[in-house]
């Protein structure tokens, strides 16, 4: 059996939380390992223009960003792998936590940076026309819907930020809204109501998908449950998700405190969680911000609690 590695501070996952957590931990001398997970890069290696990070004036693509900040921590040292953490035990310290390739590692503190995923909606028909005409990333497959017509799920940031996106690839944009409102920041709802390629339903809900060769269309209620209830048919090529995101907790809850949605309790506003010398930060303990901003800056506090935490130790 291959021999266990030891190390002071194991970083999971590569966006900016786990990234910037790899900066602070490198030049505190920490000699931390980071395992990227599923997504090197994290979630905004699948988003256009960073136009909200400071320091970029003309906005950066978000791929470029995540490089940018990969390579100042490798600079300083971070050994940042490719893999997945599929296991933990963290009932006594050193933890002890499993790659999906059987590694153990031996871990002093541990900074859990595993971020989100994309919620569906749970329809069958989302498995069926997935890759197909199914989609819950506007801006990685978007470019195949040019001069195409196109329907966004969700009245949030997020699903305007994508009909807006799409509406200057596609010929047409529907948004499909529950509600009988965009949830949306002002702004935000301001652009999509004022674009004239796309057309928000509101008061809609989705309830299936047709079509031979991939997606031709959706099968929605208008107003479910009113007496005026009606089932409504668009025609369709494609069909993006932005209904909101799961955290990718799932390994360590058994450990940890979560919410119900599975969101990491951590104490105080910090990034500790019940656990000593284990930390969380980013979107898999933020509920509430999910920028790359407050998870850049998690990434940093998280370090500063390791390195400060090993001191007293």
């Amino acid at each position: 059996m291959a021999e266990r590695e030891h190390v002071r501070c194991l970083i999971i996952g590569s966006g900016p939380a786990g990234y910037t957590a790899a900066i602070y931990a490198s030049r505190a001398n920490l000699s931390p390992v980071e395992y990227c997970g599923l997504l090197s890069g994290g979630q905004l290696t699948q988003t256009t223009t960073v136009e909200n990070f400071p320091g970029y004036p003309e906005g950066v693509d978000g791929s470029q960003m995540m490089m940018d900040i990969r390579q100042q921590a490798e600079r300083f040292g971070a050994d940042i792998r490719d893999g997945l953490i599929v296991k933990a035990d963290l009932s006594k310290s050193p933890y002890l936590l499993t790659t999906d390739e059987g590694h153990e590692i031996e871990a002093e503190t541990v900074i859990i940076a595993t971020g989100a995923s994309a919620k569906y909606l749970g329809l069958p028909d989302e498995e069926k026309y997935k890759g197909e005409g199914v989609s819950a990333c506007a801006t990685c497959d978007g470019f195949f819907y040019r001069k195409r017509t196109v329907a966004v799920v969700g009245g949030g940031d997020t699903a305007c930020e994508d009909a807006l996106y799409l509406s200057g690839l596609a010929k047409k944009v529907y948004m499909i809204v529950r509600k009988p409102f965009l949830r949306a920041s002002k702004v935000m709802q301001e652009r999509v109501l004022s674009t004239e390629n796309i057309e928000v339903l509101f008061e809609h809900n989705t309830i299936g998908l047709f079509g031979e060769n991939g997606v031709e269309g959706a099968r929605l209620v208008k107003r479910k449950g009113e007496p005026d209830e009606e089932e409504v048919e668009i025609n369709i090529d494609g069909l993006f998700l932005a209904i909101g995101h799961n955290p990718n907790s799932e390994v360590f809850k058994e450990w940890l405190d979560t919410d119900e949605t599975g969101y990491i309790k951590t104490i105080d506003g910090t990034p500790r969680t019940k656990i000593p010398g284990v930390f969380a930060a980013g979107d898999v303990a933020d509920p509430h911000y999910r920028q790359a901003i407050t998870a850049a800056a998690s990434g940093c506090k998280a370090a500063l609690e390791a390195e400060r935490y090993l001191q007293t130790k």
